[in-house]
């Protein structure tokens, strides 16, 4: 086999694995049971082993400010992110060398050929200059309410939701989790993004839309490391 049919080979073999994952790729739908709300059956009263009838659970503090705190409580998460990244490079590398012999001698004589004499001289340079730049920033700003999961025993809070908005082209959806403390919920349920630990952002679409703004399987393949020219 040829080199050049083993390079063509290779090439319908990368083409054909970019082909097979771009089919399988599947679009992200509602009620993802990781965001899915917490069941009814954990609101249920369980009755209480010593026959008392108050339960810490369940308990409402007469004093409390009304921040969620339990499980199943919601928590309004304002987005308010925004990123910027500036990076520039630049070099540049000069160098010559220059190499000169005097004429050579024999005898007391210098040497010569064909009248003129014997002589030898080299000069090389070599040069490399080059420069890159990159700016990136985003932003996402809005709001999204999600309910407590989990209630650590230091405290902190396990959120997660996902909301979904239906247009007339498709769908847009905003999913967040993360860990909150107790003492960043505001009055009003309310919290900033930026004091989600561990937190995980996406905001997405599906539709006409959003398939008209993803690039196909053979542009991604020419702009992949499959390409060699």
């Amino acid at each position: 086999m040829t080199e050049a049919m083993m390079m063509t080979r290779s090439l319908l073999l990368a083409a054909l694995v970019l082909v097979l994952s771009g089919c399988v790729t599947k679009a992200p739908k509602p009620d993802n049971p990781y965001f899915a709300p917490i069941p009814a059956q954990s609101y249920e009263t369980v009755p209480p082993a010593n026959g008392s009838i108050y339960q810490a659970a369940t308990s409402i503090n007469l004093y409390g400010d009304g921040r969620a705190l339990r499980i199943g409580d919601v928590i309004t998460v304002l987005l308010s992110e925004k990123t910027q990244s500036t990076k520039s490079a630049s070099t540049d590398v000069d160098k010559s060398n220059q190499i000169n012999l005097p004429q050579p001698q024999l005898f007391g004589r210098g040497l010569s050929a064909f009248g003129s004499p014997l002589s030898l001289s080299a000069q090389s340079d070599s040069a490399f200059a080059s420069e890159g730049s990159s700016d990136m920033s985003n932003s996402l700003s809005g709001s999204i309410t999600v309910t407590v999961h989990e209630v650590r025993p230091n405290g902190l809070l396990l959120v997660k939701g996902e909301k979904w908005l239906t247009l007339n082209q498709g769908d847009e959806y905003i999913r967040v989790s993360g860990m909150v403390r107790a003492r960043d919920v505001a009055a009003d349920n309310t919290v900033s993004s930026t004091k989600l630990a561990d937190a995980r952002i996406a905001y997405s679409g599906t539709g006409a839309v959003h398939d008209s703004n993803v690039m196909g399987w053979l542009g991604k393949f020419f702009i992949s490391p499959f390409w060699l020219f």
